[in-house]
């Protein structure tokens, strides 16, 4: 998950007056920010994870999108229809991902020379779905209307665009590789609102697409395979079959339990992420404690397959202090 951000004090210090993207697009501060919770969390982090966004591949893709204070990512142009002539534009578009992407290529080279191998860097993108629905919704949404309507009227034009998608998260994805990431994560963050039956229309095929590509790739670019992470947040109805897309880590929100978890992978050779409830941050060192004791226990204690994580990213006005004991108590309880 992110680790980088607002509950920092150092990130206001060194973002200063840039804005969001500004940031992800300067190398320096990209990498700084990066940083900030390796050297603050000194020995309890066992990765780092490149600070960038995962809208940087609509950007590349010909959309434009800001980050509004206060509101998030916005759209000032979303995609309204397949009758739409920006969806042709952004369908046929001959997208160079590595001249519209260097930016982050270059964060994560000057981020591994500066980590010096303290712990490895995670690259990342977001998965097909989740990207199609900031591009058709025009940033947040609860209600997902123009998601579905994209879905149920226009089921061949939507998979077109998740198949365009994908194609370049694998390039990206296997150019972050190039540049320096150990690990990559695809992030469906608004998987949970497909059905069942939708989510094995419009997000797993994508998803194991990325999964089969991202190997043939780094081939062709003489690289090793990398672990492959997916997060397919609020899937939770489709986790048997989220085991068998192919990747190494599947990541797991908070509204599962542990061992429900463990017993539905079985003894595919898939390790399990997760997945505090980031909101437990807000509480007592008491409730921190219990639930990072509940979570140890129910991924099977100790330190051998699965990875300590929350359940999503973190969440603004978590205390620094809060989220170090939050990690200490992982290592304590998984050292018996």
């Amino acid at each position: 998950m992110r680790q980088a951000g607002r509950y920092l004090p150092e990130y206001h210090e060194a973002k200063g007056n840039h804005d969001f993207f500004e940031c992800c697009r300067t190398p320096e501060i990209a990498s700084t920010l990066t940083l900030q919770p390796i050297e603050r969390f000194d020995g309890l982090l066992d990765a780092s994870i490149i600070f960038s966004d995962i809208l940087v591949i609509p950007q590349a893709m010909g959309m434009v999108v800001e980050m509004v204070d206060k509101k998030g990512p916005h759209f000032p142009s979303p995609l309204k229809s397949p009758d739409d002539g920006q969806y042709f534009q952004v369908l046929n578009k001959d997208v160079d991902v590595a001249a519209e992407l260097d930016y982050v290529y270059k964060a994560i080279t000057l981020t591994r020379k500066k980590l010096k191998g303290r712990v490895p860097l995670i690259g990342f993108c977001g998965a097909p779905w989740t990207l199609f629905c900031y591009m058709v919704e025009g940033g947040g949404t609860k209600l997902f209307i123009e998601s579905k309507k994209w879905i149920y009227r226009y089921p061949e034009e939507s998979k077109a665009l998740l198949q365009k998608i994908a194609e370049i998260c694998v390039e990206y994805l296997a150019l972050q590789v190039q540049a320096g990431a150990q690990l990559v994560q695809v992030f469906d963050s608004w998987a949970g609102e497909l059905s069942p039956a939708t989510f094995k229309t419009f997000s797993a095929p994508y998803l194991a697409y990325i999964s089969e590509h991202l190997p043939k790739k780094l081939a062709e670019l003489k690289l090793d395979p990398v672990p492959m992470i997916v997060f397919p947040k609020g899937a939770n109805y489709a986790l048997d079959s989220i085991c068998d897309l192919g990747y190494n880590v599947v990541g797991l929100d908070w509204l599962i339990e542990p061992a429900d978890a463990v017993k539905i992978r079985g003894n595919r050779r898939v390790v399990l992420q997760g997945n505090a409830d980031p909101g437990v941050l807000y509480g007592t060192r008491t409730s921190i404690s219990e639930t990072v004791k509940a979570m140890v226990d129910g991924f099977g204690g100790g330190k051998k397959g699965w990875i300590a994580n929350l359940g999503h990213g973190i969440t603004p006005l978590v205390k620094p202090d809060d989220l170090k004991f939050y990690l200490e108590e992982i290592q304590r309880l998984t050292s018996r």
